[in-house]
């Protein structure tokens, strides 16, 4: 289940010219930069988000390095198997010497189901040791009472990004589909199997894959986050498959027989069935082969990254792949996500920054708190219970106080192989994933690390997350103006605090819990500025498509709260400048993409590409329209009737 809502600068890829702020704010302000710029040959796009993407990585490698060669400069223990990991991860001759070997034995695990009635048997083991399967589980917060974990079950996913690639005009998602079978067909050669065999375990598997695109959930319907919650007795669910052992699935793994589960895809749960039969027993085992060898292929060897990367880099649009030293240091980054964040927070950033930060936080609540009494179209029952809400945010900034005990039960055997070290991890991560099941919501954890350059709401826990890595210029600097913070910062800080009032966490209360708090007349009338909010961006063309308005519906309410209140906070400022609010607000925006990202980004990404939150935001604004002189004759004009605003 998507448990944030997540800020990020969506792909783009414009003609990039400079111009007047009256007829583009964003290539006013980035025209010059988009000219020139260049993606580096192993990203996919560049920018603002990236660029302090790509500090942090500087920083952090460079550190790694040293505690790579001086064991004694590692400030802990954690740290420690981080490193090990790092080390273990760039050591090429040592990972070749093992090559196919380690995941031989899995893969074998696959090759001997003879029928469905053996995944059936095994489906609880199968699913814990992280094999593929057509149906599964996870635990998370219960939408409803968000003090009590929940099994909830999903289907299936796409190999190809979202089912808009499998349409019949898009010849991106056929080349795209041609080049996993054929990168597919190649590994499984690779791990031993004959050519011939290899190219039909493929073709299989893709008759698989082509049987989910009518029945999984497009990215659009994922958006519509609160339709993910649908509770069906333990016992209905059940009986809904005629050839898997679904009750084994759920109480094998959690040691339990819960009343209920929250069925997340009920399409596809009602054509089970169709999916997996005796008749499709053949293509399931295939696709579980295929999708569990590329899932693992980069974590072999060089050979079995470079390979499965050829398949990466077609969908990214990237040049090349990362260097083996930044992708060990990235993979060791991830796996060790909070460790490497806390100390990350902790060097660079410090308990000062983290205490400015909150203050900032916590102003930008009470103007919020201040828009909300004032508001013109609540009534006082709605508007009471929103400030309610409001004061019962939870603020994380920077990095947690405590790392998740969780990372203390990962060890690494550098004599191993990392295939090795990475499967005993994860069946620990999946382990404590079913352990929660037991226990109450952890309410105190934090969605993402200090190293991460994003902030995010998270709707079930009612908090706002914001990590040091974006916590610098061009969002916040002690040498920018205070507007310029408020039109980096402060629209990042009040976009995360509208996500409590957009229009999937409206639908939560003070608790997080799935709740209506509205009067029937004021959610009618939020109904319809969101339903101006779709309409203000879909169909807007862009990069040879268009943009989905409702896909990203949830987060230009985020957009237009944020910046309007960050406009607010600024205006209170002595030295408050409009024009460099706005200026700010467009280079925060700064983004050039790959034309495969683009179109990735177009089709599954809920945030609107980043020239269009730039400007479409900035003419919702009417300070906009007398900061630039902007007349109905200018390009950024738009008609004081068709512009939204809702917080």
């Amino acid at each position: 289940m998507l448990m944030s809502k997540v800020i990020g600068g969506a792909g783009d890829m414009i003609d990039a010219k400079p111009a007047d702020y009256k007829d583009n704010l964003y290539l006013a302000v980035n025209g010059a930069w988009q000219e020139n710029a260049k993606i580096p040959a192993d990203k996919s796009r560049t920018g603002g988000f990236m660029d302090l993407d790509e500090g942090v990585e500087k920083s952090l490698m460079k550190d790694f390095h040293e505690f790579a060669n001086d064991e004694n400069k590692i400030p802990d223990e954690l740290m420690l198997q981080a490193v090990k990991l790092y080390r273990l991860a760039n050591n090429v001759d040592h990972l070749s010497k093992f090559h196919q070997q380690p995941i031989l034995k899995d893969m074998q695990r696959i090759n001997d189901l003879e029928s469905l009635a053996d995944i059936s048997k095994d489906i609880a083991s199968l699913s814990k040791n992280g094999f593929p399967l057509p149906i599964d589980i996870g635990v998370e917060a219960d939408m409803k009472d968000t003090s009590k974990n929940v099994v909830c079950v999903a289907g299936a996913g796409l190999i190809l990004p979202d089912k808009t690639y499998y349409d019949e005009g898009n010849e991106s998602g056929k080349a795209l589909l041609a080049k996993y079978g054929e990168v597919a067909g190649r590994l499984l050669s690779m791990i031993g199997y004959k050519l011939e065999d290899a190219k039909e375990i493929v073709e299989k598997a893709l008759a698989f894959d082509k049987s989910l695109v009518p029945i999984v959930k497009s990215s659009e319907e994922w958006a519509d986050y609160t339709k993910v919650y649908n509770p069906m007795d333990f016992d209905e669910f059940v009986k809904k498959s005629d050839k898997l052992d679904l009750k084994s699935l759920v109480v094998d793994q959690i040691n339990d027989t819960p009343k209920k589960v929250i069925i997340e895809e009920p399409r596809y749960l009602d054509n089970l069935n169709k999916l997996v039969n005796d008749d499709t027993f053949e293509n399931i085992k295939a696709w579980m082969m295929v999708k569990f060898l590329t899932k693992n292929a980069s974590i072999l060897d060089e050979e079995f990254r470079q390979t499965i990367g050829e398949y990466n880099l077609a969908l990214s649009g990237a040049k090349e792949l990362q260097n083996r030293t930044k992708y060990a240091y990235n993979f060791a980054a991830g796996i060790f996500s909070q460790v490497v964040g806390t100390y990350y927070g902790k060097k660079y950033f410090g308990e000062k920054a983290k205490e400015d930060v909150r203050s900032m936080v916590e102003k930008m609540i009470s103007i919020y708190e201040q828009r909300l009494s004032e508001n013109t179209w609540l009534s006082e029952d709605t508007k009471k219970k929103a400030i309610v809400k409001l004061d019962k945010i939870v603020i994380k900034v920077g990095f947690p106080d405590k790392i998740d005990d969780l990372y203390s039960k990962f060890e690494i055997n550098e004599n191993d192989s990392l295939y090795d070290n990475v499967s005993r991890i994860r069946k620990v991560v999946a382990q404590d994933a079913l352990d929660q099941y037991h226990k109450p919501v952890d309410r105190t954890k934090w969605l993402m690390p200090g190293h991460m350059v994003n902030a995010c709401y998270d709707p079930s826990r009612n908090d706002i997350t914001f990590p040091a890595a974006i916590l610098q210029a061009p969002f916040y600097s002690l040498d920018q103006t205070s507007s310029e913070n408020f039109g980096g910062i402060g629209a990042v800080i009040a976009h995360e605090i509208s996500h409590a009032f957009d229009n999937n966490g409206a639908q939560f209360d003070e608790y997080g819990n799935m709740n209506n708090w509205w009067t029937e007349d004021d959610y009618a009338k939020f109904k319809e500025l969101t339903k101006k909010m779709i309409e203000e961006f879909d169909g807007i063309p862009y990069a040879g498509s268009k943009v989905n308005g409702t896909l990203v519906v949830s987060e230009n309410v985020a957009d237009v709260g944020g910046l309007r209140c960050a406009l607010e906070a600024a205006k209170k400022e002595s030295d408050f400048d409009v024009k460099k609010f706005f200026i700010n607000w467009a280079r925060v925006w700064r983004n050039k993409s790959t034309k495969q990202l683009t179109e990735m980004f177009l089709s599954i990404d809920v945030h609107s590409p980043a020239p269009l939150r730039a400007n479409v935001m900035a003419q919702n604004m009417d300070e906009f329209y007398d900061a630039f002189d902007v007349t109905d004759q200018d390009g950024m004009w738009l008609d004081p009737d068709k512009r939204v605003n809702i917080w």
